[in-house]
């Protein structure tokens, strides 16, 4: 049964109240601060770890300047660990490291609103480093690198726990910076039997995060952290731009709920300049398309393109690093020490049409068409209705792979057209197209043709206005999906790393939970969104007239387990209700039409609490 528009006349706007399904006619994902696109710029850390001083900074951002590489968007020159001397006492007063930063020597208050303002003068914007807890992740893993704070225990603590309004005060309204990065060790590294903490070097902080247990972790707790620095850059920074970088390497279940706090949310450990790392890193990112919108986007971490696996004689799987990047919008901050940049490197940062993929307006972090673990192809939907596709070879070895015109979701009866971003061929296709890929390499397109959907567009096309506000997942659990690399910091001792990156079984673009194909009672379908019963996804319309799907229970779904009912909403009111839905049976239509509505919502109810089936809304697109 479809219950049709007319049932929107019956029900007015609903009292606000404590089920998280009930819809709210507004988009919850986070919308404060300045990321329509991903942030693009520099950081320090990559390059020189906590050995940062004015003079590398400033000669990071000539760089920028000279080779026209802040023309195309580089525009943030982020200081990250390493600057601070102390926290003041007893007024609290963060004081920056003079001896390196010669120009925040002001008087008895130091200040780096000299340095942003030369910054700022150069047409570039400035970022700066702190952590969520008392002391940096310096202090904590990486105690004998360079400038670590100084002084007593109580000058040693310079991160933001107990100085959240002061220090971001300090930060935007003082010292004009654009941009944060708040670390998390602080609030993971200092229990009270931690060895620095019984020394007496540094105070005990209950520790809020567990890496390697979701349920170790208090959530709540470091979520309350991290929001404290939301409402506090809402009220100093409000009135310019800002960018909040959140960096918790996807613990503390980060992935459900940073997207409603940040700009961007970091959703892995460290990257490091190895292929292995860089695989790692994107992993955490591929099955989150929908965790990603303008205004908050997922964070794999910095380039390391320059460096290492990524240098120069390494140009196939630097091409590739950087190319990864900009398909999953990930933000383009480079790591690599700019004074030693070469032609071949700049040739790669300044690829103006890899870095357009990535700034689309649209923002929609590319979808996986295609998975296995030798090849992987990613296609994202642009603003004009054209299709970044990358290719991308994850081995060693030689690899075929082909390329489908269904996959890009145009008619493979009319050519496709595609232009080869880095060597700005182009060429054609009918149907499909073989390739080969060379060892770790990625063939980055961009391919125009005809819509296999006229007049509309598929939700997993526009993942960038598909925010899943309530995911259906009831027990975090880590990914098992993402590639386990031997970690630097440890090597192969002890029993190796473990799947610990939250995320496995939440929302998908084009599959069902956890990583299945999309099929209801024996049907296949190549499109459409997989959740959990007992979700609420928000849809952005954009001047559609129309809803549409199919929905059902995916066959990788257990008998017997109760029944769904999909509901569709727009601006806060019921528009259309299927049946109650159980597993095998046929997929139903169910429409609605939404023209003038704003928000759509999708909500899937699920008749068990505990164990809630996968819903697909299959086939859904708005139309004209």
């Amino acid at each position: 049964m479809m219950i049709g528009v007319a049932l929107a006349a019956m029900c007015g706007p609903l009292a606000a109240t404590a089920d998280p399904l009930t819809p709210t006619g507004k988009w919850s994902a986070n919308t404060d601060g300045s990321a329509p696109v991903p942030p693009m710029g520099w950081n320090s850390w990559n390059a020189f770890n906590s050995d940062v001083d004015e003079e590398k900074v400033l000669a990071s951002a000539q760089a920028l300047v000279d080779t026209r590489l802040r023309d195309i968007g580089y525009r943030y020159v982020n200081i990250d660990d390493g600057w601070w001397l102390k926290r003041r006492q007893p007024d609290g007063r963060l004081m920056i490291r003079t001896s390196h930063f010669p120009s925040a020597a002001t008087g008895a208050d130091t200040s780096f609103r000299p340095l942003t303002d030369r910054l700022h003068a150069m047409g570039l914007k400035a970022g700066i480093y702190s952590d969520i807890g008392r002391n940096s992740c310096g202090q904590i893993y990486t105690p004998d690198f360079k400038n670590q704070p100084e002084g007593s225990v109580a000058e040693r603590e310079v991160g933001l726990y107990g100085h959240v309004d002061q220090d971001i005060a300090l930060f935007f309204a003082d010292w004009n910076f654009d941009f944060i990065k708040v670390d998390g060790c602080g609030a993971r590294g200092l229990p009270a039997d931690a060895p620095r903490v019984k020394s007496g070097l540094y105070r005990a902080l209950t520790p809020l995060v567990d890496m390697q247990s979701l349920g170790g972790s208090d959530v709540a707790g470091i979520r309350r952290l991290y929001e404290q620095v939301h409402t506090a850059l809402h009220t100093y920074a409000k009135d310019r731009p800002y960018v909040y970088s959140l960096c918790l390497w996807g613990a503390g279940d980060v992935r459900a709920w940073g997207k409603d706090v940040g700009n961007t949310s970091r959703t892995s450990d460290d990257i490091q300049p190895v292929w292995p790392r860089m695989l790692t890193n994107l992993d955490t990112v591929t099955h989150r398309a929908l965790y990603a919108h303008p205004g908050s986007w997922n964070d794999p971490d910095m380039l390391f393109v320059g460096t290492g696996d990524f240098d120069a004689a390494h140009r196939t799987e630097a091409r590739s690093h950087f190319s990864l990047w900009a398909m999953v919008n990930s933000p383009l901050i480079i790591g690599y020490d700019l004074r030693k940049l070469t032609p071949d490197l700049l040739a790669i940062f300044g690829n103006a049409d890899i870095v357009a993929l990535n700034q689309d307006p649209a923002g929609n972090q590319a979808v996986l068409a295609y998975e296995s673990g030798e090849v992987q192809i990613f296609v994202k939907t642009l603003a004009d209705g054209s299709k970044g596709v990358a290719l991308f070879n994850r081995t060693a070895s030689p690899a075929k792979a082909v390329l489908t015109a269904e996959q890009l979701k145009m008619l493979p009866t009319a050519d496709v057209r595609l232009k080869d971003l880095w060597t700005k061929k182009d060429q054609s296709f009918r149907k499909e197209i073989a390739v080969t890929l060379a060892p770790h390499e990625t063939l980055i397109f961009r391919a125009t043709g005809t819509r296999r959907l006229p007049g509309g567009l598929y939700l997993s096309e526009q993942t960038g206005r598909v925010n899943p506000a309530v995911d259906g997942v009831v027990v975090p659990q880590p990914d098992p999906t993402i590639y386990q690399s031997i970690t630097p910091w440890t090597g192969t001792r002890g029993g190796g790393e473990h799947p610990q990156y939250g995320g496995w079984g939440g929302a998908e673009a084009d599959r069902a939970p956890y990583g299945k194909l999309l099929r209801v009672a024996g049907t296949d379908f190549d499109t459409g969104i997989g959740v959990l019963a007992n979700s609420r996804l928000e849809v952005r319309n954009q001047g559609y007239a129309r809803f549409a799907a199919k929905v059902g229970i995916n066959d990788s779904g257990q008998p017997r387990s109760g029944t769904t009912v999909f509901e569709v909403w727009g601006d806060g009111r019921l528009l259309a209700k299927s049946r109650p839905m159980a597993f095998g049976d046929t997929a139903a239509p169910l429409e609605a039409k939404v023209a003038g509505v704003r928000i759509v919502e999708l909500v899937a109810r699920g008749s068990s609490a505990a164990a809630p089936q996968p819903a697909i809304w299959a086939d859904a697109a708005l139309l004209r």
